[in-house]
């Protein structure tokens, strides 16, 4: 376990270390964030119901595999599944430069690549929530949060930058190499960790397996707090699927940016993400963890209503993108280090990855609805107008808070009692 130093987590080796592996992969992540659809509409010439289709794909697992998905992360240590999970992402994406070298290159393969590696990303996210508290003492999780919030930011920082000046540089396919390899380096640093997981005990028989889904989903049904995490995040998922099916063919062919441009205005929109991550911490200790989420949501969804607001020449249009993803950024930013937060003190150890599983299932469950609706009243109404109903959908989260105890909540609840292991046989 690290260490409660007051020093602060960047003097814990092993934090620093997943927190490395974490930020390079993520950086890798962002390149093929922004490079896939740029593949897609670019090289393949994608429609609008098709780059909808495209980012549900990648939700599709989540609906079902992901309850299973986070009852067996549950009954295995932890760091082995994180590293199998990011050789795997990185075997996936190899197939895209793969594909194009060889003529292949093709949306149903884009497809395959995003639903596969839906697949994989939501078992290492399931894994590497339930890892954190074995990895930090409880007292430390609103501050380890918000220092992982912080490769999320640096990714949010460098990736699109990076990822648009690779894509101008090598093509779209080469630069989703550029985040194989970084799965790749991930893989290797978090097998260099030393934590000492918690025993598993006895596993009971895989038939029993329902059962323990049943108490993952009891868990965060049974607690008004978790509920309202639960549909915050659901609710964020669904608009912001919707913003995101559409906003690539906005900024290309509405605002007219390129690949290169396109990157820069994410990278230097997103210091948003950076104060977030420096300041979710002071903000929710100030404020309370309740009225900050909600502030949190109003700052991300008033950023969102900026983009359909640009318009005009670049010098014009690209200051106004910039300023939203500065809003959006600080504001995801803080929600999502309170809710992590929350969720992990409420929560037992021994139920960690069930309990981050139910949620994933549940807001992955609004991502290709909320994708499928972009992609549809992206054709129907327009990209602007879809993005106008995106960005006040959003604001409608803040509802799940303020109707809920966790409004109430101003720091981290006490220590969730373990669940019993269950006996042998049984």
């Amino acid at each position: 376990m690290a260490s409660a130093a007051p020093t602060g987590l960047w003097r814990d080796r092993e934090f620093v270390t997943f927190w490395a592996g974490q930020a390079i992969s993520r950086i890798g992540a962002q390149v093929s964030f922004l490079a896939l659809p740029l593949v897609a509409t670019i090289l393949l010439r994608a429609t609008a119901f098709q780059m909808g289709l495209l980012t549900a794909a990648g939700a599709v697992p989540a609906l079902v595999v992901g309850l299973h998905a986070g009852a067996l992360v549950d009954r295995h240590r932890r760091r082995p599944v994180l590293i199998a999970a990011d050789v795997g992402r990185a075997l996936l994406l190899g197939t895209v430069p793969l594909a194009w070298v060889l003529g292949a290159l093709s949306l149903p393969l884009l497809y395959l690549v995003a639903l596969v590696g839906g697949a994989l990303t939501l078992v290492f996210d399931v894994a590497y929530q339930a890892f954190l508290p074995a990895l930090l003492e409880r007292e430390q999780l609103l501050e380890g949060n918000g220092k992982l919030e912080l490769t999320r930011t640096a990714a949010a920082l460098v990736g699109p930058a990076l990822g648009g000046w690779l894509v101008g540089l090598l093509g779209g396919p080469l630069a989703v190499a550029v985040d194989a390899a970084s799965y790749l380096v991930s893989a290797a640093l978090v097998g260099r960790l030393r934590v000492r997981e918690r025993s598993l005990g006895p596993r009971s028989p895989l038939g029993r397996i329902w059962h323990e889904i049943g108490e993952g989903v009891g868990i965060v049904l049974g607690d008004g707090r978790l509920r309202a995490v639960l549909g915050t995040r659901a609710v964020l998922s669904l608009f912001n699927a919707m913003l995101e099916a559409v906003v690539v063919l906005y900024l290309v062919r509405s605002l007219g940016l390129g690949p290169v441009l396109i990157g820069v205005v994410f990278s230097v929109g997103s210091a948003g993400f950076l104060l977030g991550a420096l300041f979710a911490d002071r903000v929710a200790r100030r404020l309370g963890i309740g009225r900050s989420t909600v502030g949190g949501i109003l700052v991300l969804g008033c950023g969102d209503l900026l983009v359909p607001l640009a318009h005009g020449p670049a010098p014009v249009a690209v200051p106004t993108v910039v300023a939203a993803e500065l809003l959006f950024g600080l504001g995801l930013t803080v929600v999502n280090v309170n809710q992590a937060s929350v969720r992990q003190a409420l929560v037992p150890g021994s139920a960690q990855g069930r309990a981050s599983a139910t949620v994933r299932v549940v807001t992955s469950a609004a991502v290709p609805l909320g994708a499928l609706l972009g992609g549809g009243l992206g054709g129907v109404l327009g990209l602007r107008p879809t993005l106008v109903v995106a960005a006040l959908g959003e604001l409608l989260a803040a509802g799940w808070v303020l109707a809920s105890p966790l409004r109430a909540l101003r720091t981290l609840p006490p220590l969730a009692e373990e669940i019993p292991d269950p006996e042998p046989g049984t």
